[in-house]
């Protein structure tokens, strides 16, 4: 089974935009693991304009699932993953002012600083995923960064899955197929929903695990949480 990491920073952005500590991250996310989510996920950016960094300190101790950290590894993300030691560490390039991940890594172009950064933490015995396009050269240059996992990033899915979802899923489908080859665990995400979960994760082998944020918690504003991580669990067998 696919596992269903919830990632909660549109939580911390509903937080952030009146101050004070409601909704509470921290019991957002012990609440979203008893609800059977098996993961959560946070994407800290060096504005912390929705997780803080010390949000990620606090989660670190009361996460019970795997704790998946996602950034930019600049100085400052490498030193807070180091310190609170997630399961899993996804490396994403992101520019300072993106307003949500837009690209995968050239895993061509970077290879070098990829292998080293993923060296730092491997030596801590953090997992380490790669976001990547569904582009069979990234998917072999990833696997030359010694990574544990790749992330396909499926906004391109999402996007053109109500159009034509055979060929919205094809480069994903042959991405997936190299990196199974190539012995690389695969995770995935990116404006994946309740719509198009399913389809996905039926045609992509060995699928470890989907990230999944902001529509799930926009599903959970209509259905409930307890609900929509329940509907995702089922669609995910």
């Amino acid at each position: 089974m696919t596992r269903l990491s919830v990632n909660i920073n549109k939580i911390a952005t509903l937080r952030n935009a009146r101050g004070g500590n409601m909704p509470d991250v921290i019991q957002s996310a012990i609440d979203i693991e008893a609800f059977g989510a098996q993961g959560i996920t946070v994407h800290p950016r060096p504005d912390e304009r929705h997780i803080r960094y010390n949000d990620v300190r606090a989660l670190s101790k009361v996460v019970k699932t795997e704790f998946n950290v996602e950034g930019n590894p600049n100085p400052k993300f490498i030193d807070l993953v180091l310190e609170t030691k997630p399961t899993q560490v996804t490396l994403v390039p992101d520019a300072v002012d993106a307003i949500t991940s837009n690209a995968g890594w050239d895993t061509k172009k970077h290879q070098d600083y990829l292998k080293d950064i993923i060296q730092i933490f491997q030596n801590e015995n953090i997992r380490t995923s790669i976001f990547v396009d569904p582009i069979p050269e990234m998917i072999k240059y990833a696997k030359n960064s010694n990574t544990d996992r790749v992330e396909l990033y499926t906004e391109a899915y999402a996007k053109n899955f109500k159009n034509n979802k055979e060929k919205a899923i094809k480069n994903y489908v042959q991405a997936s197929l190299l990196a199974n080859e190539l012995n690389i665990d695969l995770n995935a995400g990116h404006d994946l929903n309740l719509d198009n979960i399913s389809y996905f994760a039926q045609n992509i082998p060995n699928l470890k695990e989907v990230s999944i944020g902001h529509a799930l918690i926009c599903e959970a504003l209509y259905q409930g949480m307890k609900n929509v991580i329940q509907s995702y669990l089922k669609k995910l067998k």
